[in-house]
């Protein structure tokens, strides 16, 4: 009896010991993130203005709006005129640049609050987060409270997978009544939407949609295998992701532009469709291809430490020692990516509608940076600036309702906006590190936002972000 006294005190003292590392770890991190928090006794906090001088792009139509002052009040745009007269308002003299809406990335997967000020830095003021964990709800529970400074922050829950094991990054279920519970449970517990995965089953497939319609959760999905492409056109489904899929499905890898006119002839029926592309993604497999070198490039470091150690390792070796087993690889996805541009162009010219998503934190796709090469390869497919614009403001603003407040500079819309030197409806890189970006009314200049992006720098966080994932493995399986 000694013995199992004994035993039974030395592995409470050994739980007490890792309960307390792991607080440790865990509390160093939220302090070395302090630099987020919003004190509402600094200036920086004020969320009603008066912008004068103003170049704006609306966003609702292809145009100018020069010489405008724009009234904020409690970060809400009250009143866009030729003159405005307030009191006792703060003055932001615009200095005659450009005032466009914030951008929006439809499709990205946070891993810690370093790449809230990353997106902030690039003139993202919004984000779908497409794998959802129990960390995202803290996340999304202090953006609510007004306690950090962060883009708009929505999320799925976990990815939903079927039977057959693909990773421990998804959710496997196995029947149609476990599918039901989960969503139910994921509504209570205040994710957003539901994404679908790769590998799901028609009858698992049916009972997700039939509960979210139930719940009123929209769904983003990344198309199954199981079932036929065109089963993702459901109402209850907001989003189809990655143009990839379009090849690696319907197409079976044929670049194919009849057997493409056909499959794009057919999303074009459906008006409710929105198709986030993730062209950025996809074109880094032939990033990693051509440069050796890119794991030690200075971009990397504003990844996070755990996901460079293990998913970008894992994703360059991989093809690193594809290219090395077959010499046809390098150019089969080189010609895939350049088909990916043709099959946006193609879903543009048919009025399907883009929704810009980059698929940031994972391989060597970075938080907030990576918009902007997303938007580039819009430019590349034929769209005009405007129309690749839209893709990063209107659009998304039209794909779920929690966005219905955001993509546009009119009245009654959310102050998130930012201020650019050059009009990017002449050049799109205009968009790139903004001189002010207003979120929710509050503003953050160049200082502060390249501030954000030295901390996330070579950040030394990777232990904090094991014990967050460990958390969701427990928590959610």
């Amino acid at each position: 009896m000694k013995f199992i006294r004994l035993l039974i005190k030395s592995l409470l003292g050994l739980i007490i010991a890792i309960l307390l590392f792991i607080s440790g770890v865990l509390w160093v991190d939220s302090i070395n993130t302090d630099y987020l928090s919003i004190d509402r006794d600094d200036s920086s906090a004020i969320d009603t203005y008066l912008i004068t001088n103003a170049h704006v792009i609306p966003m609702d139509q292809d145009t100018v709006l020069r010489n405008k002052m724009i009234f904020i009040q409690g970060g809400i745009i009250q009143e866009i005129a030729d003159s405005i007269l307030v009191n006792h308002v703060q003055v932001f003299d615009a200095k005659n640049n450009f005032v466009v809406p914030g951008l929006i990335d439809m499709h990205v997967h946070v891993w810690d609050r370093y790449e809230l000020g990353l997106y902030l830095s690039n003139g993202v003021t919004a984000v779908r987060n497409l794998w959802g964990m129990p960390m995202h709800l803290r996340i999304k529970n202090d953006i609510t409270a007004n306690r950090i400074y962060s883009p708009n922050f929505i999320t799925s829950g976990p990815k939903l997978t079927g039977s057959e094991f693909i990773g421990d990054d998804n959710l496997n279920l196995y029947h149609p009544t476990e599918a039901r519970k989960k969503i139910i449970r994921y509504k209570e517990r205040g994710y957003d939407l539901i994404k679908t995965y790769y590998g799901l089953e028609k009858e698992i497939f049916d009972a997700v949609i039939e509960q979210a319609m139930i719940s009123g959760m929209d769904i983003a999905s990344h198309p199954s295998q199981k079932v036929p492409f065109t089963y993702h056109v459901h109402p209850q489904i907001k989003s189809i992701e990655h143009a990839e899929e379009i090849v690696q499905q319907p197409l079976s890898f044929n670049l194919d532009t009849l057997q493409l006119k056909t499959i794009v002839d057919t999303l074009s029926k459906f008006e409710h469709v929105r198709y986030s592309p993730t062209l950025t993604v996809f074109n880094n497999i032939y990033q990693m291809m051509m440069d050796e070198d890119i794991l030690d490039s200075e971009l990397l470091g504003y990844m996070n430490p755990l996901i460079k150690e293990v998913d970008t390792q894992s994703q360059y070796d991989r093809w690193f020692t594809a290219k090395q087993n077959d010499s046809t690889v390098v150019e089969r996805i080189k010609n895939q990516d350049q088909f990916h541009r043709t099959i946006l162009g193609k879903l543009h010219e048919a009025n399907i509608g883009i929704i810009s998503g980059t698929d940031a934190g994972i391989g060597v796709t970075v938080p907030g940076f990576s918009i902007h090469q997303e938007l580039a390869f819009y430019k590349e497919s034929g769209l005009s600036n405007y129309e690749v614009l839209k893709t990063a403001t209107v659009n998304p603003s039209k794909t779920h309702a929690i966005f219905k407040n955001l993509g546009t500079i009119q009245e009654g819309k959310l102050a998130n906006i930012l201020i650019v030197e050059s009009n990017p409806l002449m050049d799109i890189a205009a968009l790139e590190q903004p001189a002010f970006v207003f979120i929710k009314g509050r503003q953050l200049n160049r200082t502060t936002l390249d501030n954000f992006e030295q901390k996330a720098l070579n950040r030394n966080n990777l232990i904090a972000t094991g014990i967050r994932y460990i958390e969701n493995l427990l928590v959610e399986k």
